[in-house]
Order: structure tokens, then C-alpha cells, then sequence
């Protein structure tokens, strides 16, 4: 799902009203959340400690959108847990000042201490509902 802003500013964009400049930012970061973050963001419950930090994609790390979707054409990688980080059930896309979009999770995860944590190529995909 995208997030109210991001939609906001596509269609500000595509019909020359409101913030016509948006332009794609140049990394996006991809965070986990123990909740659902909402279309506004406020309900993302980011894990804390334990070496936990947003991972982050470039343009190059994705596909091109075919069929209103896109996805990670890259693993993307998390550092490793040196402790629980709670049960995982959304990831969420943001551009280091404004969240972007989320999505469920097929099966949440309960990353534990030296556990891999990542989004396999082709796994993080970003849909449009419209």
C-alpha cells in the first residue's frame, strides 16, 4: 500500500497541482514493524536495539513496475540481530523524512540473535490498489 503522501504527491505531480517538483528519492529505506503502519505511517512499531536498522535499496535495487506492481530486484540485507526483535509482521518504505508505503508480511517472523534477516530478490513487493 502506498501511504497518503505518496499518492498525494504522484498525483500533484501528474496533474501540475500542489507540489509539482517531487522527484524520487535517492535511497529508500526499507524498515520492519511489529504492527500495520497505516496508510499515514503512525502506526509503525520499528523494533529498537539489538542492532536493528532500516536497510536500505537504491533505484538500481528495483524492478521496473509492470502491472501496477514492483519488487526488489536485489536481496535486501538487515544486520544481523544481536537480540529479539519482536515479531515481524509489516515492512515499510520510507525516504528518510517521509513514509512511503507498506505492506504485510506472507508470515510473520520472530528474527533471534545471529539470525539472517532479508528480503530475498522478487520477496518485497510493492503493489498499487487503485
Amino acid at each position: 500500500m502506498l501511504s497518503t503522501f505518496l499518492v498525494n504527491e504522484v498525483l500533484d505531480h501528474i496533474f501540475g497541482a500542489g507540489n509539482r517538483d517531487y522527484t524520487a528519492p535517492a535511497v529508500i529505506s526499507v524498515g520492519l514493524s511489529t504492527a500495520d503502519p497505516t496508510e499515514d505511517g503512525s502506526g509503525i512499531a520499528e523494533p529498537s536495539g539489538n542492532n536493528y536498522s532500516r536497510a536500505t535499496t537504491a533505484h538500481t535495487d528495483w524492478t521496473t513496475a509492470s502491472s501496477k506492481a514492483i519488487s526488489n530486484a536485489n536481496q535486501v540485507d538487515f544486520a544481523t540481530p544481536s537480540g529479539a526483535w519482536g515479531t515481524i509482521t509489516h515492512f515499510f518504505l520510507h525516504d528518510g523524512t517521509n513514509f512511503l508505503g507498506s505492506g504485510a508480511l506472507t508470515s510473520s517472523v520472530a528474527p533471534a540473535a545471529g539470525q539472517s534477516v532479508y528480503f530475498a530478490a522478487g520477496d518485497l513487493n510493492v503493489e498499487v490498489d487503485a
